[in-house]
């Protein structure tokens, strides 16, 4: 039974407090009020809320969808931090725009179709159809343990199919010239580890000096770090370090022995301790160049529509007509930014990477990976992950045994293993060599009778 509390305040005023007690008898408080009723309500609200949590009571279902989201399943559900950030993405981008307004007994399958459909015709691609059904689905089916709802209204619907594309596997031949390619020994010995080792980016990135063997050239992998939007950052700031991998297991990996005397070599010449990265972004690195903007000529950009008094690509375009096209705002930038180097205004600090010395995946993408796959014309679209995916591909390819395959790249299913059989580009030779010899084996037998 819940109850106000009287209070007085500094400057004499009476306060009501609504007090109520939660399943556990704690005592816990509904807000603070300047009159007696409006605490008594509150406190009986916050009574009937927690019984619509606990009892088999029709209401429960009555409640909105966005609601029973945001104040019961997204906070109580246990996900990784990566997983919460991409789950709060698609249902604040397409799931709750079609949901949010529901009630939650209201929704059927034909809803869910409907939905599906509207995705579609707003050209939404199947692959991101399939994880918001993923993510609704689970929705449903915490409410549905929880008796807020008696139908599951995601059972029986399809999505739009997701076709299997190939994977882009890099050749030996293609990474020995991007390899070659690479800015500096140090970016070729990460590309190196992660080949070599197969590792996932966040695992190799967050590698550190002790966990690397020499004696018996072996790579511990107990870690991994990943990067957050700041809505889903922790205390720690943009890198948040999982002491597990993504299997959940610690494994440790082999690397050659050039490799190994290659690890000892960097970590002996950058002095790096135990608990120092072994790849980490330096202080050098971390500036971001200032980006050149190409002004456009205004007189070849016409004038702003309705008053016909300014041009784009003019400071008055911008100032005076509101304009936010991006001919506009780059004149604009470019004058603010030729102000501040003349003093006028005061001078913004130089722009550096958000890091505590792990190396951003958009950086590395940006200042290494494209720039080495532009330099050494490698005519083919492939991401830092491809390296993982060229690790399994090859070990297959050479008679690697596909348990221990698995165990290396950390997979949870050997089924995952498998769909890197017969991924290298002349892996089809052998069934080609095949073909030909059947088909000419009526010529040989013509020539073989011409010479008998």
């Amino acid at each position: 039974m819940g109850f106000t509390r009287v209070r007085t305040n500094k400057a004499g005023k009476e306060r009501y407090t609504a007090l109520y007690r939660d399943q556990r008898g704690k005592v816990r408080s509904a807000g603070t009020f300047s009159g007696y009723d409006q605490a008594e309500k509150a406190w009986q609200r916050a009574e009937a809320k927690q019984e619509l949590g606990r009892t088999a009571d029709p209401r429960k279902g009555r409640q909105r969808f966005r609601v029973y989201v945001e104040d019961v399943w997204f906070p109580n559900h246990v996900i990784e931090l990566r997983t919460r950030e991409n789950y709060d993405y698609e249902i604040t981008r397409y799931i709750m725009p079609w949901f949010g307004g529901m009630r939650m007994i209201d929704i059927l399958p034909i809803d869910v179709r409907e939905w599906v459909t509207h995705l579609s015709n707003e050209c939404v691609n199947p692959p991101t159809i399939r994880y918001c059904m993923t993510v609704l689905s689970a929705i449903f089916t915490t409410a549905l343990n929880d008796q807020v709802i008696v139908l599951h209204p995601c059972k029986g619907v399809k999505t739009p199919p997701v076709p299997k594309k190939k994977r882009t596997i890099l050749t030996p031949e293609q990474y020995e010239v991007f390899h070659e390619t690479l800015p500096n020994s140090r970016m070729q010995l990460l590309v190196d580890v992660d080949i070599e080792t197969g590792l996932r980016w966040g695992e190799v990135t967050e590698l550190r000096a002790k966990d690397f063997d020499l004696a018996t050239r072996t790579i511990t992998v107990s870690r991994v770090v990943i990067e957050l939007a700041p809505k889903h950052r922790p205390q720690d700031g943009r890198f948040h370090v999982k002491h597990y991998p993504k299997d959940k297991e610690h494994r440790s990996v082999r690397v050659s022995a050039q490799t190994a005397k290659r690890i000892a070599a960097h970590i002996e010449a950058e002095s790096l301790g135990d608990e120092d990265l072994l790849f980490s972004l330096r202080p050098e690195e971390r500036a971001r160049p200032r980006r050149l903007r190409v002004l456009t000529d205004p007189e070849s950009l016409g004038f702003i529509e309705p008053e016909n008094r300014y041009r784009h690509g003019t400071l008055s375009g911008y100032s005076a007509a509101k304009c936010r096209c991006q001919s506009c705002k780059d004149v604009y930038a470019d004058y603010r930014a030729r102000r501040r180097a003349a003093g006028k205004d005061s001078p913004r600090r130089p722009r550096t990477v958000n890091t505590d010395g792990h190396i951003p995946r958009s950086w590395f993408r940006d200042h290494v990976w494209k720039p080495t796959l532009k330099a050494a014309k490698l005519r083919l679209h492939a991401r830092p992950n491809d390296l993982r995916h060229a690790h399994a591909s090859w070990l297959l390819a050479g008679g690697a045994d596909l348990q221990k395959v698995k165990e290396r790249l950390g997979h949870a299913s050997i089924t995952t293993t498998e769909k890197y059989l017969h991924t290298l580009p002349d892996e089809d030779d052998e069934t080609l060599d095949a073909f030909d010899k059947i088909r000419n084996r009526s010529r040989n037998t013509e020539v073989s009778r011409a010479t008998g």
